[in-house]
C-alpha cells in the first residue's frame, strides 16, 4: 500500500478547509434561487392553472353548483345555433389563415429575396397592424363597405356584415404576425442550392418550388398555425362587424355578458381551448423536426437584381401596404368627420369621449397606467423567471415544470383566461378575491396572458451566456443575484427592453383578456371602443381606437430613440 505522510494530510486537510465556505456559499445561494423559482412556479399555478381549473370545474356544475357532469355539454350540442358557431369558427380561421399565409409569403419574399426599392418602409408599414385593437379594422371596414360607407357597392351587393368582414378584418390584424415568421425563415438560405439549380438551367418557376418552398417549410407550417390560433380565438373582428355570424369567441360574451349564463360560458370556454392546443402541440412538433437551414459549408444567399421580379414584387408589396395604410386611414378619417356620412368636415368631436356612452378619457389613462404596470412587473418576473430557471443548478423536475407552466398560456386564448379568472377570483372562498374589480387583477391576467412570448425571448438571451460566467463568479465567492445584476441583466439589457416593450403595447391592445375583468372605475380604453361601438357611436369609437394607436406609435418612435441612446452606451462593447 502507498503510505500517506502527515505532511500529505495536513495539505489534504487545509484544502478541504478552503474548498468549504465556498461549496457553503453555493449551497446557500442555489437554495436560495431555487426557493425563487418555486415561489415563481407558484404564481404561475395561481394565475394560469387554476383560473383554468375553475373554469373546467364551472363547466360540469349546475344551477346551484351541483355536479352534473357533462349535461352543459349535452345542452350546448343540442342547440344547432351554438353548435353552428364551431362551424362558422373553423370556417372563418380556416380561410382566413390561407389567405394572410400567402400575402405574408409574398411579402417576405419580396423583403428579402428580391432588390425592389423601399424594402425598409414596406417593412415599417407592414407592422402598424400590431400597433392597434383588433377592434380597429372591423370599424374601418364598416366606414368602407358598410351601410353607409365610401365603397359599398364595391362588393356588389354583398354584406360587410358576416364572413367576409371577419375574414378580412382577422387578415389585416393577423398580417404582421405571420409576415415576423415567413421573413425569419426566408431570411436564411444556402446559395450553393441556387447557383445547383442555374447550372442544371432550371427555370425560376421550378427553382422556387424545389428550393424556396422547401426550405422555408417549417416557417409556413409554424404560420399557418399560429394564425389559425389567432383568427379562431380572436373576439374583436366579430364582434364588431360579424353581424348575426355567430363563432366561438362572440359566443362566449353572449353567453356571459348578455344572458349571465356563466356554466354555458364556461363550456364555450373550453371548446375553444381545443383548437388553441392543438395547434400549439403540431406547432411544438413541427419545431423540433426543425433542421438547421445553414451548414458550416453553407454560403449565404445574396439576392441579384431581376427587373421582372423586382417589379412584381414592389407592385404585390406596394398593393398590400396601400391595403394596411387605407384601413388605418379610414379609420383616422371617420374619426375626425363631424357627422357621418352628411357633414364630412374635420373636426375633434368625436374626441370629446367623457360626453360619449362607454367610457371616457379616464379609459385610456387607465389603459396607459396598466400598460405601464404591465410592463414594469410583467418584465421583472419574465426576465427572473427565465434566469433561475436556466442558471438554477439541478432541480430537473422544478426547472420542468416551471418551463411547462411558462409555456402554457401560450395555447389559452385571452378570452378563456380572462373567463377563467371570473371563476377563480370571484370565488368568496378564495383569499385573493378582494383585488377582483381592481387595476392589480387587469395587470395579472395580462402579464400571464402574454407570459409565453416573452418568456422565450428571455430564455434565447440568456442562453447566448457561456455558464461559465456563473462559474467563476462561485469561485470568487460572489453572490448570485450580485452576477445577475452587474453582469447577466447590463448583458441582455436589449432582449429586456424588448420585452417591456411588448407586453405595454400589447396590454395597451388588448380586449379579450380582460373584457370579463373590468369595472366601471377601472375600463380601459380598447374596452371602451368596445363599449361605444354597442352604444351606436362607431365614429368616438374610432377616435378611441386611433388614439390608443397614436399611443403606441408614440411609445414605440421614444422607445428607439431612448433605447438607441441607452444601449449605446451600454452595449459598446458588442462593437469591435
Amino acid at each position: 500500500m502507498t503510505s500517506v505522510t502527515s505532511n500529505q494530510l495536513d495539505a489534504a486537510a487545509a484544502e478541504a478547509a478552503r474548498g468549504r465556505p465556498v461549496r457553503q456559499r453555493m449551497s446557500r445561494d442555489d437554495l436560495l434561487m431555487r426557493i425563487m423559482l418555486v415561489l415563481l412556479t407558484l404564481w404561475l399555478v395561481g394565475t394560469v392553472l387554476l383560473p383554468l381549473g375553475a373554469l373546467l370545474r364551472k363547466s360540469v356544475e349546475g344551477p346551484a353548483g351541483e355536479f352534473v357532469g357533462l349535461a352543459n355539454f349535452v345542452q350546448y350540442f343540442s342547440n344547432p345555433a351554438l353548435t353552428a358557431s364551431i362551424a362558422n369558427s373553423i370556417w372563418i380561421a380556416s380561410i382566413s389563415t390561407v389567405i394572410c399565409v400567402l400575402l405574408s409569403f409574398a411579402f417576405a419574399y419580396g423583403l428579402t429575396r428580391t432588390c425592389m426599392p423601399g424594402r425598409s418602409v414596406f417593412k415599417l408599414v407592414s407592422q402598424i397592424p400590431l400597433l392597434a385593437p383588433s377592434l380597429l379594422p372591423a370599424i374601418s371596414l364598416v366606414y368602407l363597405f358598410g351601410n353607409q360607407g365610401i365603397a359599398k357597392d364595391v362588393l356588389l351587393g354583398a354584406s360587410i356584415y358576416g364572413p367576409i368582414g371577419i375574414v378580412i378584418g382577422e387578415v389585416f390584424w393577423t398580417f404582421p404576425h405571420a409576415l415576423i415568421i415567413m421573413t425569419t425563415a426566408l431570411a436564411t438560405a444556402d446559395a450553393r442550392l441556387y447557383e445547383a439549380a442555374a447550372a442544371l438551367k432550371a427555370s425560376n418557376w421550378r427553382t422556387f418550388w424545389t428550393v424556396t418552398v422547401p426550405g422555408a417549410r417549417y416557417g409556413l407550417i409554424s404560420a399557418t398555425f399560429v394564425v389559425f390560433t389567432l383568427v379562431i380565438t380572436d373576439f374583436g373582428v366579430p364582434k364588431v362587424i360579424g353581424g348575426q355570424y355567430n363563432v366561438l369567441a362572440t359566443d362566449i360574451y353572449k353567453q356571459v355578458i348578455g344572458q349571465q349564463n356563466f356554466r354555458m360560458g364556461a363550456v364555450v370556454g373550453l371548446l375553444l381551448l381545443l383548437p388553441a392546443v392543438l395547434s400549439f402541440a403540431v406547432d411544438q412538433y413541427v419545431q423540433r423536426r426543425q433542421s438547421a437551414a445553414l451548414s458550416a459549408r453553407a454560403v449565404p444567399y445574396e439576392p441579384k437584381p431581376d427587373r421582372a421580379i423586382d417589379t412584381f414584387a414592389f407592385i404585390a408589396c406596394g398593393l398590400i401596404a396601400a391595403a394596411v395604410l387605407i384601413v388605418i386611414g379610414m379609420a383616422f378619417f371617420a374619426s375626425l368627420a363631424t357627422l357621418w356620412p352628411y357633414n364630412l368636415t374635420p373636426s375633434l368631436k368625436n374626441y370629446d369621449f367623457d360626453n360619449m356612452d362607454g367610457g371616457g378619457w379616464q379609459s385610456f389613462y387607465n389603459s396607459l397606467k396598466m400598460a405601464g404596470m404591465t410592463a414594469v412587473v410583467g418584465t421583472a418576473l419574465v426576465f427572473m423567471g427565465a434566469y433561475l430557471v436556466e442558471k438554477t443548478k439541478g432541480f430537473h423536475t422544478g426547472r420542468f415544470i416551471f418551463q411547462l407552466l411558462a409555456l402554457l398560456p401560450l395555447a389559452v386564448p385571452g378570452i378563456v383566461l380572462g373567463l377563467g379568472y371570473i371563476f377563480f377570483f370571484n370565488a368568496p372562498s378564495n383569499p385573493a378575491s378582494f383585488i377582483y374589480g381592481t387595476m392589480a387583477i387587469l395587470v395579472l391576467c395580462t402579464v400571464a396572458h402574454f407570459y409565453s412570448v416573452a418568456h422565450l425571448t428571455a430564455v434565447t438571451a440568456l442562453k447566448q451566456l457561456d455558464q461559465e460566467i456563473e462559474t467563476v463568479s462561485a469561485s470568487l465567492r460572489v453572490p448570485f443575484f450580485r452576477t445577475f445584476l452587474l453582469v447577466t441583466l447590463p448583458v441582455c439589457l436589449p432582449a429586456v427592453l424588448d420585452i417591456a416593450m411588448y407586453l405595454f403595447v400589447n396590454a395597451l391592445t388588448t380586449v379579450s383578456a380582460v373584457v370579463f375583468l373590468y369595472a366601471p372605475e377601472t375600463t380601459l380604453a380598447s374596452i371602451a371602443v368596445l363599449n361605444m361601438d354597442d352604444a351606436g357611436d362607431v365614429a368616438p369609437a374610432a377616435a378611441m381606437a386611433m388614439t390608443i394607436f397614436f399611443a403606441a406609435t408614440l411609445v414605440r418612435v421614444l422607445y428607439i430613440l431612448l433605447t438607441r441612446s441607452v444601449l449605446g452606451r451600454t452595449q459598446a462593447w458588442r462593437r469591435r
